[in-house]
């Protein structure tokens, strides 16, 4: 079993002025990630507009950087009371997440702590974040079909960019005693895209079992989340998934999160809820406040598993 490859090609085609050739295949291509959104919150696109060269460029000096020293390395990190955790850092040796990481905002953004070292990296991660911004909004449009809702309303609820936020990443390579990377999770965003090395170890869970998402240069893995989830009240899925660590190589990878304003106010719309005459499946919430709990997870884990925050902290009671 694989997750859907799709082709984003006719997206980017005109038609010749005699009618669009093209309406047929993008809408093939829109039933297929419409299909893929509902079964399994993640496919891979390629044709994405996000120049290849660009994307192997950016996972070889992302190698590079992370092979510096801990000493290098740490020249980049935000510090102790930075407003935004751009920058390098590193998890904890406690923690269960392996991986080190380097974490941007918007190109020439003051918070940005990037490395002037590798020569170029800096410029190639302004470069490929904006690509990615526009890949998110050419999937912002696609997902607003594929819910049938009016031309432009996702783009108008999600009208602000300055939330979005781009992550190099490392994963140690396990250890006999462990093999975990990072563990099963959803995103909390809106919709995440990721490309990897050719290590992979992403994995998707279906039905209980999970895929391997193997890596190729050209595609780029598009992972439904938390917020589309809530607006399309269960519509679509947000997809859980996890990390596996090789035993004998680091993984490398760039994720990239389209975002939402934190002030944003969440909850099912009404085309999916009173309009159909379906309950709502979640009551509403500040975007902020959830971001907040789930990023306590992260610095204070719960002791047991169950008292992790997730969207279903939001999820109305069926009883």
């Amino acid at each position: 079993m694989a997750i859907p490859t799709i082709d984003l090609s006719p997206f980017f085609k005109e038609g010749d002025g005699d009618g669009d050739e093209y309406e047929d295949e993008r809408k093939k291509a829109i039933e297929i990630i419409k299909e893929a959104c509902s079964e399994y919150g993640f496919f891979q696109i390629v044709n994405h507009g996000v120049p290849l060269d660009l994307m192997s460029r950016a996972i070889r000096l992302s190698k590079t950087f992370f092979e510096f020293s801990s000493e290098e390395k740490l020249k980049y990190s935000p510090g102790a009371g930075a407003p935004l955790p751009a920058g390098y850092s590193k998890q904890p040796d406690h923690s269960a997440d392996k991986n080190e990481y380097l974490l941007m905002f918007q190109p020439q953004s003051s918070f940005n702590i990037l490395p002037s070292n590798p020569p170029d990296f800096r410029d190639v991660l302004e470069e490929i974040f904006v690509y990615f911004r526009k890949t998110g909004e050419l999937l912002e449009t696609i997902l607003n079909d594929c819910l049938g809702l009016s031309p432009g309303f996702l783009k108008e609820y999600n009208e602000d960019r300055n939330w979005d936020f781009l992550v190099a990443l490392r994963y140690f390579p396990a250890t006999e005693a462990e093999n975990n990377g990072i563990s099963e999770h959803e995103d909390g965003n809106c919709v995440t895209f990721v490309i990897q090395d050719e290590v992979g170890g992403l994995e998707v869970k279906k039905d209980g079992n999970w895929i391997p998402v193997v890596p190729s240069e050209s595609t780029i893995v598009v992972n439904i989340s938390d917020i589309i989830q809530v607006l399309s009240n269960n519509k679509f899925k947000s997809a859980t998934h996890r990390v596996v660590r090789s035993k004998e190589r680091s993984r490398h990878s760039f994720a990239f999160f389209y975002n939402l304003h934190g002030d944003k106010w969440v909850e099912p719309l009404p085309q999916f809820t009173e309009e159909i005459g379906a309950e709502p499946k979640y009551r509403g919430f500040l975007y902020k406040d959830y971001q907040a709990m789930r990023m306590r997870n992260k610095t204070h884990p719960p002791s047991r598993p169950e008292d992790v925050i997730t969207i279903n902290h939001y999820a109305v009671s069926t009883e």
